[in-house]
C-alpha cells in the first residue's frame, strides 16, 4: 500500500546498513517489521554506521606518519615563505602556497582517521562524517583566494621584471623536494587505505613541482637575466593550484548538496533494485553522500503477491544487499510497499494497522 513518503508511522520499512550481509548484521527486531539498529552507543534512535565503527589495526602508524608527514610539509611552507619573501621569488612564494594546500589535505585526511573513530551520538547520528567535508570547503576557498594573490603578484612581475637569485631558489626549491620526496616514502603504505595513498599522491606531485622550481632558479643563477622565468613558473604553479581548489570545491559542494555521488550511476542502481526476486517496481530512489566516501540511500520498493511480513523484510535485506555489493551503499533504508500485506501466519490487513497496532509505544515514530 502506497503511504506518503517520509511519514513513518504509516508505513512498514526497513531501515539499517549494507556493510554486511543482512543475515549476519545484529539487528533489534520490532514486531512491526522494522528492523532500525535502535539505541546506538550513546545515541536514542540512532543507527551504526562505518562512522561507529572500532580503529582498524595500524591506525596508531598510519596517523604518526600522517603526523609526521604534515609537520614536515609546515615546515616546508614556512622555509619557502621566508626565502621567497627574502629574494623576491614569486615561484617560491607559489610552491609554498602549492605545499599549503597539501599539507591541509593531509592534515584533512588525518582528521578523516581520528574522526572515523567516533561513534554517533544523540545529535549527530552520523558521526562527525560532514566534518572533513566542511574543512574541504574552507581549504577550497583559501586555495582560491591564494591562487589569485599569486596571478596578481606574477602578473605585476612580468610587466615589471625584477632581479631574483636563482643560487638561493635553487637550493630551497631542492631542499623542499627532497623533504616532500621523504614525506611521501614515510607516509607510502603498500597497501595504505585511500586517505593514505591520496596523501602520497600530493606530496609526490609536491615534489616534482619543486624540482621544476628549481630547475628555474638554476637557468636564472645561470643566465643571470631570465628573470622573467621566475613569475611565469609561478603562474603555472598558480593555475596547479587553482585546478585543484575548482576541484575540491566542487566535491565538496557535492557532498554538502547531497547530490547523487559521482560515478554512481542512478539509472543502474534502480535496474539492480528491480533485479531483486519478489521486487516488482521501485520508485523515490534517493542516493546522496554522507561524506566523500560513504554513501547512503532510501527507495520504495513493490513487493509481489501476498508477502506475509516476513517476507517483506527479507525482500528488503536483499535489496540492501545488493546496494551495498554493487554500489557500495553503507547505509540504506527500504520501504517495501504492498496490497493487500499480511503478518506472518495471520490473514491479510492493512499494512498501517499492522505497524502502529504492533510497535511498542517506546518505539512509535
Amino acid at each position: 500500500m502506497n503511504t506518503p513518503e517520509g511519514r513513518h508511522g504509516d508505513h512498514g520499512h526497513d531501515n539499517g546498513q549494507g556493510l554486511v550481509p543482512p543475515q549476519t548484521r545484529p539487528v533489534h527486531g520490532h514486531d512491526s517489521g522494522h528492523t532500525h539498529a535502535h539505541g546506538g552507543p550513546g545515541a536514542p534512535g540512532g543507527h551504526e554506521h562505518a562512522a561507529g565503527r572500532s580503529a582498524p589495526r595500524g591506525f596508531d602508524s598510519q596517523h604518526r606518519r600522517l603526523a609526521f608527514a604534515t609537520g614536515l610539509n609546515v615546515a616546508i611552507v614556512v622555509g619557502q615563505a621566508a626565502a621567497g619573501l627574502l629574494v623576491g621569488s614569486v615561484a617560491l612564494l607559489a610552491d609554498a602556497a602549492h605545499n599549503l594546500v597539501d599539507a591541509a589535505g593531509v592534515a584533512f585526511a588525518l582528521m578523516a582517521i581520528r574522526l572515523a573513530r567516533q561513534a554517533p551520538s544523540a545529535t549527530r547520528t552520523f558521526g562527525g562524517l560532514r566534518w572533513p567535508v566542511l574543512a574541504a570547503q574552507a581549504n577550497a576557498a583559501s586555495v582560491l583566494v591564494v591562487t589569485t594573490l599569486v596571478c596578481v603578484e606574477a602578473a605585476g612581475r612580468l610587466a615589471h621584471p625584477e632581479p631574483v637569485d636563482g643560487l638561493v631558489v635553487l637550493i630551497v626549491a631542492i631542499a623542499a623536494a627532497v623533504g616532500n620526496g621523504v614525506s611521501a616514502l614515510f607516509v607510502h603504505e603498500r597497501h595504505g587505505d585511500l586517505n593514505t595513498r591520496a596523501a602520497v599522491t600530493h606530496l609526490a606531485g609536491d615534489a616534482l613541482v619543486s624540482v621544476a622550481v628549481a630547475g628555474a632558479g638554476l637557468v636564472i643563477w645561470l643566465t643571470s637575466g631570465w628573470y622573467w622565468l621566475d613569475p611565469v613558473l609561478s603562474l603555472v604553479v598558480a593555475a596547479l593550484i587553482g585546478i585543484q581548489g575548482v576541484r575540491l570545491l566542487a566535491e565538496s559542494s557535492r557532498v554538502l548538496l547531497e547530490a547523487t555521488p559521482a560515478g554512481l550511476d542512478l539509472a543502474a542502481v534502480q535496474a539492480d533494485v528491480l533485479a531483486v526476486e519478489g521486487v516488482t517496481g521501485v520508485h523515490d530512489v534517493h542516493v546522496w553522500g554522507l561524506s566523500d566516501r560513504v554513501a547512503a540511500a532510501s527507495a520504495h520498493v513493490e513487493v509481489a503477491g501476498h508477502p506475509t511480513l516476513e517476507e517483506a523484510r527479507a525482500v528488503s535485506d536483499r535489496v540492501k544487499a545488493v546496494l551495498a555489493e554493487k554500489h557500495g551503499v553503507v547505509h540504506a533504508t527500504v520501504e517495501t510497499e504492498c496490497e493487500p500485506c499480511s503478518p506472518a501466519g495471520g490473514d491479510p490487513c492493512d499494512v498501517r494497522r499492522v505497524t502502529v497496532h504492533q510497535l511498542a509505544p517506546a518505539h512509535r515514530h
